[in-house]
């Protein structure tokens, strides 16, 4: 059952969806124009999002901006008819994507390469059933390398170029009026093309470049929305590790043994599941 939140005055979400891996789609509504923030998996996911807007009596969305290229977030961007604006790189992979004939053996061969993983073709198969052929990519139109603002009435979106491991084309999204900053998967890790993984040297240049913005809520893609003390609670637990793995470099034991003494765990306590994970992800990023 989808589940949809007005956030904040201006901020109408649909959160994520893990069974079909929906990542959640906003909408910034200013007094003159309104912002969707991602596309959506399929039309199907747009759909429900923009029925939801219409029982809320939100202005009609003007204009969509990417967060980056990955399906989840950028297959539905049909279904809206809109001006869609995305960083180059994004609207490079997308025309690629737009000239392809979609059907299983397509999706098969994209998994096979690394530009899908074989999750996401497993999902792509959920989210569309049988009909891989109804998958219809369109390039986005309105291109930007570094920074663009939309100014919606009153409200004013920065969209920023980050990059990162999860998508190298990855942007930031912040609501300035609101102190709402929507991250897309930027903070994740690599998907794609071989072993999931963090490298610290990004991994701590997103943070410094997310903890400058002050924002009062986070907003990561398949979470939930966070404030500000409860995303930083959790993410100084990996920045923490980042800074481990520079220190101690591949020696798995020794990361292990130091976070936990950082992090105040002592004899039988081990490392939460999720930060072993993490180790795991650094370490392959150590990986040449």
């Amino acid at each position: 059952m989808s589940e949809f939140e007005r956030i904040s005055e201006h901020i109408y979400i649909m959160h994520a969806e893990e069974a079909t891996d929906r990542p959640i789609l906003a909408a910034v509504a200013g007094s003159s124009r309104t912002l969707l923030i991602d596309g959506g998996n399929s039309p199907a996911h747009a759909a429900a999002f923009r029925e939801y807007l219409e029982r809320e009596g939100v202005r009609s969305p003007d204009v969509l901006v990417l967060t980056h290229h990955h399906w989840d977030h950028s297959f539905g961007l049909a279904e809206w008819s809109l001006p869609a604006i995305a960083q180059r790189q994004t609207a490079d992979i997308l025309r690629g994507f737009a000239q392809l004939e979609w059907n299983e053996e397509t999706v098969r061969r994209l998994a096979a390469d690394g530009v899908l993983s074989e999750r996401s073709a497993a999902d792509m198969r959920k989210e569309y059933g049988e009909d891989l052929a109804g998958i219809r990519v369109e390039e986005p139109n309105i291109v930007f390398e570094r920074f663009i603002d939309v100014h919606l009435g009153g409200l004013t979106c920065e969209i920023r170029f980050v990059g990162g491991d999860h998508s190298a084309d990855s942007c930031i999204v912040f609501v300035k009026e609101e102190g709402t900053l929507f991250l897309g998967d930027a903070l994740s890790p690599s998907v794609y093309g071989g072993p999931m993984k963090y490298t610290t040297g990004k991994f701590l240049a997103l943070l410094d470049t997310i903890f400058a913005y002050g924002a009062d809520v986070l907003v990561e893609s398949h979470g939930r929305p966070a404030s500000r003390e409860e995303f930083y609670h959790d993410v100084r637990r990996y920045e923490q590790l980042a800074r481990v793995v520079l220190r101690r470099g591949a020696d798995r034991d020794a990361v292990e043994r130091d976070l936990a003494a950082e992090l105040g765990l002592t004899g039988a306590e081990a490392l939460p599941e999720e930060l072993r994970e993490a180790v795991t992800y650094f370490m392959n990023g150590l990986s040449k």
